[in-house]
């Protein structure tokens, strides 16, 4: 029997993975490492490793559903096109467009993402957004604040160049286990690893020096850093004062601050925080890596700027093995921003609120009118709805009433709609408060382009048909868009492209062609013949001066202090087996069998004190809420501390949905909590 090789994406995390899918009689049997992928090197993840679990999985929505009481009852596509069209035409019609919002897939291509957000601002409503908000709007908005451009600095195996690897609010062993090569990598070659964080994890476990912060003192560590940068002399004076502005203002908020005071507000010793920063400003280069122990804070944005900040101070920025590395979490989320897959932004970060930015599109998609934004965010979607102003959504490969902090809030705005359409591979939470399901083709169904943490822009082909009568995600776009009297002009993801091409100026250069080769290109890429951007900054920064904008900001207190009543800090995040909503790797058997519950990790002294034992089922309380879990009685948490993994819904149910007020993302990392026996 004949076998085939096609090459492929990793549908999980935004590491960008690539392998082969081996076909036999045109279904996917098995994957072959690609052992020349310029990120993977042909490792994958355990998630990479079962991804044909999920491709091949007999949960897979197959036809169109339409709701009839609590029931779903199969219908045509004919059918299905035609009431996903009259139902936003009419809510438009009697509610104005902006009564309609619309969630763009982190998990879909960059053509389906950019179709869509055309598709809803042709409609007339500005409110487009994604997952970006729960996990990196802080980096989007906070980094391109500082430095021009929300986006990863340099690629990830230049982190084999660094000689120090800072990793603070990330477990990138776990959510992005094949970053842990190229960081192993640099340990082989001298590197010293620092990483800050509450818990002890599989990151920690690598580390030099581990900082136990407190939870949610990472601007009091990192201000404690610069000040022993500042005083010590180790500051870039030649860096900070050719390439960057407010270091003066830095200096001078920094002047009542000391080390002392840091050691006590981050419970971290004075001598590690020296440490920490003596070996960081020291290192001929040093990378500054971060996740959602960053972002996801009420002060997530000043988070973000404060670590841009420490690398610019030290001169950690423009070079080799030196930059920020924020660890983005799907498969696309970059490249769903760089579509114009957020409320602020047109494609291309072309700001929404721009009456030039609205010209530009209007003439590139001969559109009489579109809206000047911004546009509701999805946090604010939810509260829209509730209070009826968002009558109807058309949400795309997102599970928010198992994501969004708060679920309760989220649950009762879905319901409150007029009319909701879901567009999905697995029946999920969100699909199954939906007026209409419709099945979608998985990534390895359909041709398209996605675009890695690291700005890495690769194509990938169609390697199996789609199961069912599910449909490409283009395809559906454009047939609701040709039924509301819009043409999309995106019959192909090629044609898509080439639009954007022409609309993205970072995507430029990015023919099909060429970003279908091993590894594609990095962005940006302005022109056919350009090689692509392996390092930012090198020369100047993206702002409109062309400097870098040095942060000056203190730590603010989270939304949610503890109590009496609510005696422990709930933090929640993810492991190494699971994904997101979960709707996925819970149906993966492999990974399942690995992790099959939620759970919570609890410190022995406050298990003591609950009279808690390992193992036992547990009620975790916040004012929102209670949610059973397995007991974990480890030290890898404080006291007054636990953490839960956020793959099940109960874990959301509980969370804070208190918001950053800039990137307005929930605060996930910092509720109020209870734990007790599970009666």
């Amino acid at each position: 029997m004949s076998t085939k090789l096609v090459p492929s994406l990793c549908p999980y995390c935004a590491v960008g993975c690539g392998y082969y899918l081996i076909l036999e009689r045109g279904k996917a049997v098995g994957v072959e490492y690609m052992k020349d992928h310029p990120a993977s090197e042909g490792a994958l993840c355990p998630k990479g490793n079962a991804v044909l679990e999920i491709l091949n999985n007999g949960d897979r929505l197959k036809y169109p559903l339409k709701r009839r009481g609590d029931e779903y009852m199969r219908i045509s596509w004919e059918e299905a096109l035609d009431l996903a069209a009259e139902g936003l035409a009419r809510n438009a019609r009697v509610n104005g467009p902006r009564s309609l919002g619309f969630l763009a897939s982190s998990r879909c291509n960059n053509e389906e993402n950019y179709l869509l957000q055309k598709l809803a601002r042709l409609l007339g409503s500005p409110n487009i957004d994604n997952c970006a908000r729960l996990c990196h709007s802080p980096t989007v908005v906070g980094l391109g604040a500082v430095l021009g451009t929300g986006a990863m600095t340099n690629n990830l195996a230049d982190l084999k160049n660094s000689g120090c690897i800072f990793a603070i609010g990330t477990n990138f062993a776990e959510a992005h286990p094949v970053v842990s090569r190229w960081v192993q990598r640099a340990k082989e070659r001298g590197a010293k690893v620092i990483v800050a964080d509450p818990r002890i994890t599989s990151t920690s476990w690598m580390a030099d020096l581990h900082l136990r912060i407190k939870p949610g003192t990472d601007i009091d560590l990192l201000r404690g850093m610069m000040k022993v940068i500042v005083d010590e002399g180790l500051a870039d004076d030649k860096f900070i004062k050719g390439r960057t502005e407010g270091f003066e203002e830095l200096q001078a908020s920094l002047r009542g601050y000391s080390l002392e005071k840091a050691a006590t507000l981050t419970g971290v010793p004075a001598g590690d925080i020296a440490r920490a920063a003596r070996i960081y400003a020291r290192s001929p280069a040093s990378s500054l890596l971060y996740c959602m122990g960053i972002t996801q804070h009420v002060c997530g944005t000043d988070n973000v700027k404060t670590c841009a900040t420490l690398a610019l101070i030290a001169g950690q920025m423009g070079r080799p093995g030196a930059g920020v590395w924020p660890m983005r979490g799907q498969n696309n989320v970059q490249g769903n921003c760089d579509m114009g897959g957020m409320a602020e932004f047109y494609p291309g970060y072309r700001r929404s609120s721009e009456p030039e930015s609205v010209e530009f599109f209007k003439a590139a998609w001969e559109a009489e009118d579109l809206p000047l934004g911004p546009g509701l965010t999805s946090t604010e979607m939810t509260e829209a709805a509730l209070e009826g102003k968002i009558k109807a959504m058309y949400i795309i490969g997102e599970d928010p009433v198992t994501c969004d902090a708060n679920i309760n809030k989220t649950k009762a705005a879905l319901e409150s709609l007029d009319f909701l359409i879901v567009q999905e591979i697995f029946m999920t939470a969100t699909a199954r408060m939906a007026d209409l399901v419709l099945p979608a083709a998985a990534w390895a169904e359909k041709d398209g382009s996605y675009t890695s943490m690291e700005r890495r822009v690769q194509w990938i082909y169609r390697a199996v048909p789609p199961v069912g009568e599910a449909k490409e995600g283009l395809w559906i776009i454009n047939e609701i868009g040709k039924r509301m009297g819009i043409d999309l002009k995106g019959d192909s993801a090629d044609q898509v492209l080439k639009e954007i091409n022409r609309t993205v100026p970072q995507y430029g250069g990015m023919t099909r062609e060429r970003i279908s080769k091993r590894g594609g290109l990095l962005w940006p890429c302005p022109e056919e013949g350009h090689p692509g951007t392996e390092i930012l900054h090198r020369d100047r920064f993206s702002t409109p001066g062309g400097r870098a904008n040095i942060a000056s900001v203190e730590n603010r207190p989270p939304a949610e202090e503890t109590s009496p009543e609510y005696p422990i800090i709930l933090s929640t995040g993810r492991i190494v087996v699971h994904y997101n909503s979960g709707s996925m790797t819970r149906r993966s058997p492999s990974l399942l069998d690995r992790d099959p519950e939620l759970y919570v990790e609890i410190n022995p002294e406050d298990a003591a004190r609950l009279l808690i034992c390992e193992g036992d089922m547990v009620k975790v309380e916040t004012i929102r809420g209670q949610a059973g879990a397995r007991a974990r009685v480890t030290e890898k948490v404080l006291p007054g501390m636990a953490f839960m993994p956020f793959h099940w819904q109960a874990a959301n149910v509980i969370t804070s949905d208190a918001l950053d007020p800039v990137a307005k993302i929930p605060e996930y990392k910092m509720a109020a909590c209870r734990i007790s026996v599970k009666s």
